[in-house]
């Protein structure tokens, strides 16, 4: 079949229709913002797989759609008052130093990632078994609510608000910890926060995606950001231009996704979280054997 508008970019070297990237990034995006989860994830091996994508820019292309589509997704949250600043502010604290830490070690120490992927997917197999054991142990899921979280106490120690009628309380000293670890995690195997981050917060803090959704977004876009400048700085642009498609496609799903999340059940974005996850630790895994 004749695709329409066929182009070869020349820094990938990718040949395909113009209309493919956006439409693909448009998919997995919309389906992935209700859980505060870019997509990006399931952006490589696409570019990878089917585009044919396979120098070591292709990760800094990923990183590219981060940034130019996720702030869509969270000025989406940030307009309908969903945008919770102390849980997002602890966040990026700990993921920017996090993934410049990650990065330089990936420079220098990590240049054989194999078994650092093994050991990444099997602390997201982690993750997801604790997911679905909470599927099936947690009864009575959060309701959206229109009202904001109520913010009682922000500080270095602890957060602790009130949303839907439920009383949560966070460790911002764990969480920034946390999102510290991930950075390096980013930084070094070029994976987006919040396909880890998220999933921690809904399975062991049980915090609702209609929370913690823009916050692991903005926490994302930090990671890839520093990734853009690092691998570009050592030698392996971006497509910019393919890029930019990407992020065309994944700005609107993002937006359009962030927008029908208020309309999803708890449940629902639990099992797309769950997915996720699953997809990404069981292709790390068996990756680590071929």
């Amino acid at each position: 079949m004749n695709l329409p508008f066929v182009y070869t970019f020349p820094i990938s070297g990718v040949t395909t229709s113009i209309l493919i990237p956006p439409l693909v990034s448009f998919l997995i995006s919309f389906l992935c913002a209700s859980g505060g989860i870019s997509g990006a994830f399931l952006l490589l091996p696409f570019q990878v797989s089917i585009l044919g994508f396979t120098t070591p820019s292709v990760s800094a292309t990923n990183h590219l759609y981060n940034v130019f589509a996720i702030p869509f997704g969270v000025y989406r949250y940030w307009k309908e008052k969903r945008f919770y600043y102390p849980l997002t502010l602890i966040i990026i604290l700990g993921t920017f130093p996090g993934v410049i830490i990650g990065y330089l070690l990936r420079i220098s120490f990590f240049e054989e990632l194999k078994r650092f992927k093994l050991l990444v997917g099997l602390v997201l197999l982690t993750i997801a078994i604790r997911l679905i054991y909470e599927f099936f142990a947690v009864k009575k899921e959060t309701k959206f609510s229109p009202e904001p979280p109520k913010t009682l106490t922000f500080n270095w120690r602890k957060i602790e608000f009130i949303y839907s009628q439920e009383h949560f309380k966070l460790n911002s000293l764990i969480i920034s910890s946390l999102a510290f670890f991930i950075g390096i995690i980013g930084g070094i195997y070029g994976i987006g926060g919040g396909a880890l981050m998220a999933p921690i917060l809904l399975a062991f803090f049980r915090i609702p995606a209609y929370v913690f959704a823009g916050a692991t977004l903005a926490g994302t876009c930090i990671t890839s950001i520093v990734g853009v400048i690092v691998f570009a700085l050592g030698g392996h642009p971006p497509d910019w231009l393919l890029g930019l498609l990407l992020g065309i496609g994944g700005a609107f799903g993002l937006s359009l996704g962030a927008r029908i999340q208020k309309y999803m059940p708890q449940r629902l974005i639990r099992i797309i979280i769950t997915g996720a996850v699953l997809f990404i630790s069981i292709n790390y895994v068996i990756s680590f054997f071929k």
